[in-house]
């Protein structure tokens, strides 16, 4: 807590702590110019002082200008070493200080340099002044003088580890936004799929329900009014589909959010139904033993088959569908292929040919699961479209 409130302070009033330090110092300096080493007051040396102004003055720039600082106040120690008259580590306390802010803005390398500099210069400086002084005093003034110089690296050190810690963190904190940003862009494109999906089946089969309505309206009535009937549950049902789908987006504890399961294989039959009730025969072939699919897969299993009998009730109008299931070991092999025209009241019926994207959504769903979807023309005519799905995708599935 006491860092945090020290670089708050430090990144706001840069120049207040610097007037602090500098008066500071300047009072442990001037003042250990004016006593002796028992504390007894001594006669006001005016050089000493003149050299301890000018050495606390310098620490002013001793972060923007840290080589300067140390250059000035190891010259202004070693002057005072000289004038004052005891050797005292009051004395070389701005040089104390501007060792410590070197350490701590420059490399290693270069604090240590200045550190050993100092301390020769310094033990040099007494030995030649005070060649009588004791080894204890000698030893003790060489340590303050080498400790600044292990502290600011030690600083240094905990602010660059620091400063690591919070860039991994701005890394993950964008990594998780970027995250956030492609889960929720993977979601909008899921469900555009799923109301395209939707959409495509139900305009269709409504489509065409109202031609063969249209188509039966003057000769067979009663075979009309059947047709429109279909075409009423089949517009309500996409209706349903509709509300459903468009109720994923809301949040999971909201009361009004569906419960319906997602649609799967198991109403296969049910869709197979709604074609044929609009006119479209449906031939249904199972292959091997039919094995359970997981959600993700069951649901991209039935939106492919939905969608390729859409694209034949839409661009091939009288047209009979093939639908294959055919289950390999891990895998399932889906085919929709058109077959010859029917005969019944849609012979000759041309549905509008238009571009779209169901295709690219069918292979975005195979792939999102692990599979691969072909869809090409056939030799002899007509259009086939094959899926290879795999039983259960090896990711953790999301409810659809």
């Amino acid at each position: 807590m006491t860092e945090i409130w020290l670089r708050r302070v430090r990144s706001r009033h840069p120049l207040l702590l610097d007037v602090l330090l500098v008066l500071a110092v300047f009072v442990v300096t001037a003042g250990t110019t004016t006593i002796d080493r028992l504390g007894n007051p001594i006669a006001p040396n005016p050089a000493a002082l003149t050299l301890a102004v000018l050495s606390s003055l310098a620490l002013f720039g001793h972060r923007r200008r840290p080589y300067v600082v140390f250059g000035v106040t190891l010259a202004c120690s070693l002057a005072l070493c000289f004038v004052a008259t005891q050797l005292n580590v009051g004395l070389v306390a701005p040089l104390l200080i501007a060792l410590y802010s070197l350490a701590v803005h420059t490399d290693r390398t270069t604090a240590r340099a200045a550190t050993a500099v100092s301390a020769v210069l310094v033990t040099v400086a007494t030995v030649i002044n005070e060649p009588h002084t004791s080894i204890s005093i000698k030893i003790g003034v060489i340590a303050w003088i080498l400790l600044p110089g292990a502290i600011g690296d030690s600083v240094r050190a905990r602010r660059a580890h620091l400063a690591a810690i919070e860039e991994r963190a701005e890394r993950a904190e964008r990594t998780r936004e970027e995250e956030a940003r492609r889960r929720v862009a993977d979601e909008r494109i899921r469900i555009a799929r799923d109301l395209h999906d939707v959409v495509a089946h139900h305009i269709a089969l409504a489509n065409a329900q109202a031609g063969i309505a249209v188509h039966l309206l003057d000769r067979h009535p009663a075979q009309a009014r059947e047709m429109l009937s279909h075409l009423t549950d089949a517009t309500g049902s996409a209706l349903r589909e509709l509300k459903a789908t468009v109720g994923l987006l809301r949040s999971a504890d909201d009361p009004q959010a569906p419960l319906e399961p997602a649609p799967g294989l198991d109403r296969l039959p049910d869709l197979i139904g709604a074609f044929e009730r609009a006119g479209l025969p449906v031939r249904l072939a199972v292959e091997g033993e039919p094995q359970p699919l997981s959600p993700g897969v069951d649901l991209t299993a039935y939106r492919i088959l939905q969608e390729s009998l859409t694209n034949v009730a839409k661009h091939a109008a009288g047209s009979t569908a093939d639908v294959t299931l055919a289950y390999s070991g891990s895998r399932v092999l889906l085919t929709v292929a058109n077959g010859r025209p029917a005969p019944g009241p849609r012979s000759g019926v041309v549905a509008p040919v238009g571009g779209g994207f169901g295709l690219i959504g069918m292979r975005e769903r195979a792939a999102a699961v692990g599979g691969r979807l072909t869809a090409d023309r056939r030799p002899g005519g007509g259009f086939l479209v094959s899926a290879e799905l795999p039983l259960r995708t090896a990711a953790r599935e999301e409810h659809p």
